[in-house]
């Protein structure tokens, strides 16, 4: 493996490091398709400077469904095309009464609670009465002979999925007024706090800017900016008006949920 790529020092970021690594090195070893996931936004985003990095230029990230949150990482021998259909992922129904109301922390934290790693379980969609979960194939089997209920609300659970797919989780949206762009005055939009409170959590290290830690509050920030703030939750910048004649910003932001 070329050696240019330097992961972050943390713990997490090293493991994430190393089985790219692997995957890439089993692909360019014995020509075997490696994968790696389901990945967040921000590992996401280090797989794909890994790729470039390597010089990979046969990978792809797929979740199960165009425009997934979570993804695997495949990286393909160069006389395989990369396609969807060779990513080990297989799609549970889990089927409910309309009046239980069940969330994606209840889904997620049932699935969890049989002993199962977050990198193996993706995106979770709900809608009354039914929700798909997008999981690794080596535990499609498990998970359907396993999860009868999530929390006190008994569930079937069936493989495959019936279209259309449940909408993508919703999100919040919190209109505020700025006088700068600057990453404490949208976070404190985002929190409802103050803009001192929060510059300091950013100097502390608890805010993310696009899956990177930032520490400096006066990093200015644009449309489609994505945060993550500890304790707080993600929030997508989706929109930001002209300024006013007072120099003063409306934004439009959105909260997951």
């Amino acid at each position: 493996m070329k050696p240019p790529y330097t992961p972050s020092k943390k713990t997490g970021d090293s493991l994430l490091y190393a089985r790219l690594a692997d995957a890439a090195g089993l692909c360019l070893a014995h020509n075997q398709t490696g994968f790696v996931g389901f990945l967040d936004e921000r590992e996401t985003s280090m797989a794909q400077s890994f790729a470039a990095s390597q010089k990979l230029s046969h990978t792809l990230l797929w979740g199960g469904y165009p425009d997934a949150e979570r993804n695997l990482f495949g990286v393909f021998p160069d006389f395989l095309d990369p396609i969807a259909d060779w990513f080990p992922i297989r799609a549970l129904t889990f089927t409910f009464r309309v009046q239980d109301c069940l969330n994606h922390r209840d889904f997620l934290g049932a699935l969890l609670s049989h002993g199962v790693r977050r990198d193996a379980i993706g995106d979770i969609l709900i809608e009354p009465g039914r929700a798909v979960a997008f999981v690794k194939e080596e535990i499609a089997g498990y998970l359907l002979g396993q999860v009868e209920k999530i929390g006190r609300v008994g569930v079937r659970a069936e493989e495959g999925v019936r279209m259309p797919l449940p909408p993508p989780r919703p999100m919040l949206e919190i209109p505020g007024v700025v006088s700068s762009l600057r990453l404490d005055c949208v976070a404190a939009v985002c929190t409802h706090l103050s803009r001192e409170k929060t510059a300091a959590m950013i100097r502390e290290g608890l805010v993310m800017l696009n899956h990177q830690t930032v520490t400096v509050p006066s990093q200015m920030v644009q449309s489609t900016d994505k945060l993550s703030i500890r304790g707080k939750g993600r929030f997508l910048l989706d929109s930001v008006g002209t300024a006013t004649k007072k120099g003063r910003f409306h934004l439009v932001i959105k909260k997951y949920i």
